[in-house]
């Protein structure tokens, strides 16, 4: 095995078995809430490149001279960073934050190898999600069910989410929390994938 993902994401996995390479998984089991806290105040930007190298990291002690990819992305509202929701209900108001204005979506990946970060990577996207009605968002929440719990922002666009967006800036790899082409293109560089 030349390559690990170290993550729990199914949209992830799919992405990467989807442009035809083969790896393991193994979920890094950080503590992103303790992270997220120790970094309080920093930029976004910063926050996202330091989840994905922690997942690195942490499964790269354990597979040496294996190339291990982590992976994260942070969602910002007004400069903020929001978490994704506990409860149906914390999604509803989440979701009503969102309505009517734009959010950026920041992804990170970074790969290590023997204990050490050898790439990293980061995109951007903007979303603006339309100023959809009340009863809309009942039966989005009602089709969608805890669904919304399992995504920063309560949506997922390659589903029933995207009918809360009117526009869209930004590649869809990097929306689905995995820059894909970047990474491609070192693991060209690295022999794993065919150039």
């Amino acid at each position: 095995m030349k390559l690990i993902l170290a993550s729990a994401s199914s949209a992830r996995a799919q992405i990467l078995h989807n442009a035809g390479l083969e790896f393991g998984i193994e979920v890094a089991g950080v503590d992103e809430d303790a992270l997220k806290v120790s970094l309080a105040g920093k930029e976004p930007a910063t926050v996202a490149r330091a989840l994905a190298e922690a997942k690195a990291l942490a499964v790269s002690r354990n597979y040496p001279n294996v190339l291990v990819l982590g992976a994260d992305q942070v969602a910002v509202l007004d400069g903020a960073i929001r978490n994704k929701s506990r409860t149906m209900e914390e999604a509803r108001i989440s979701l009503k934050e969102f309505r009517g204005g734009g959010h950026t979506l920041i992804s990170a990946i970074c790969c290590a190898e023997n204990g050490s970060i050898v790439f990293d990577h980061q995109e951007t996207a903007t979303l603006h999600m339309r100023a959809f009605s009340d009863g809309f968002l009942d039966e989005y929440l009602k089709r969608c069910g805890s669904d919304v719990l399992t995504s920063v922002g309560g949506y997922k666009i390659e589903g029933l989410g995207i009918q809360l967006f009117e526009s869209i800036q930004g590649s869809h790899f990097t929306i689905l929390g995995m820059p894909i082409l970047p990474l491609l293109d070192f693991l060209r560089g690295r022999g794993i994938v065919a150039a």
